[in-house]
């Protein structure tokens, strides 16, 4: 008698790649180098005059390349020296991401403060103060506005972009079917300092679009107004901790070495006690000790920096 086994075999694994070409998510090299240059032409061509139109400030924008690949892994090579935003568009695609480099908003704002040109040198790359980051927020929403103006989505929707954030900052990604998307990336020349911004799209959207030119720079909002008072508004707005520090009389490293709780240091001074005030340890005032009621204060009797060496070493 003849018995037979049952044997259970595994399902074989999806090849996602395949399934996204099959589907119209994936394309080949031609075609995505092909449409990532129109993407960079716009960009060439429309960022500066949004630039300048709202900040005064002219700026040089460049196609240096594209790379496609799984869009988790292209927002992770794009690194720590991005500042990130994701947005969508209604009818054209639910999610990408808009990235800056943070060399570029460091620059915007020291220029913005007042900066000359000529003397802004190429800033070390770091993640940005949460001024910064609202400057950053500025600088991805026009970069989105080109984006609008250039996919020409049905409808003539409002963008949609979240809060501008540091790469380290941002959230694990959700374990979902893996998507396929493309970076583009950009070289932007700011007096001296050289940066970058990125554009990183889903394919599915991405293969589909045609790149439009708008009709006219001058179609694209001139905002340069609120650019300086959203500034102002932060910094006005910004709290800093001082601290203060006291010059005590000197004791002997005996004495020192012997201090016990209860134990009292009197000031250096006998008269109007100095005090040097200080925020992220940089001094900035001179200042005397007194009271007012049952707290101590501070009296300011001197500047110790200047108005923009203080605003600079605060915006670090």
């Amino acid at each position: 008698m003849m018995t037979t086994v049952a044997v259970q075999t595994s399902p074989t694994p999806i090849d996602h790649a395949l399934l996204a070409k099959l589907t119209g998510g994936l394309g080949d090299r031609k075609t995505i180098e092909k449409i990532s240059g129109e993407f960079g032409q716009l960009y060439a061509d429309f960022l500066p005059d949004v630039f300048h139109g709202e900040t005064g400030i002219p700026i040089n924008v460049s196609f240096t390349g594209c790379t496609s690949g799984l869009m988790t892994d292209l927002i992770r090579d794009l690194g720590e020296t991005f500042t990130l935003a994701d947005g969508s568009l209604r009818n054209w695609s639910p999610n990408f991401v808009l990235a800056c480099g943070n060399s570029l908003v460091i620059a915007l704002m020291e220029q913005m403060l007042g900066a000359l040109p000529e003397t802004i040198e190429q800033p070390f790359d770091r993640p940005l103060s949460a001024i910064e980051l609202d400057l950053a927020q500025m600088v991805l929403s026009r970069m989105g506005l080109v984006l609008q103006s250039g996919v020409n989505a049905p409808g003539s929707h409002e963008m949609a972009l979240e809060a501008a954030h540091n790469f380290e900052d941002r959230q694990a990604p959700d374990a979902a079917v893996p998507q396929f998307g493309v970076t583009i990336r950009m070289a932007v020349e700011l007096g001296k300092v050289s940066s970058e911004i990125a554009l990183v799209l889903p394919q599915k959207a991405f293969l589909k679009t045609k790149v439009v030119v708008p009709k006219a720079a001058g179609q694209l909002s001139k905002n340069k107004q609120e650019w300086h008072e959203r500034i102002s508004e932060q910094v006005r707005r910004s709290q800093v901790t001082l601290e203060a520090r006291v010059r005590l009389e000197s004791l002997t490293l005996g004495t020192i070495s012997r201090l016990a709780a209860g134990d009292v240091i009197a000031f250096h001074d006998r008269k109007d006690v100095a005090v040097q005030v200080s925020a992220n340890g940089k001094d900035m005032y001179s200042c005397e000790l007194g009271r007012s009621g049952e707290r101590y204060t501070v009296r300011v009797k001197d500047n110790m920096s200047t108005e923009d060496e203080i605003l600079d070493h605060l915006m670090g």
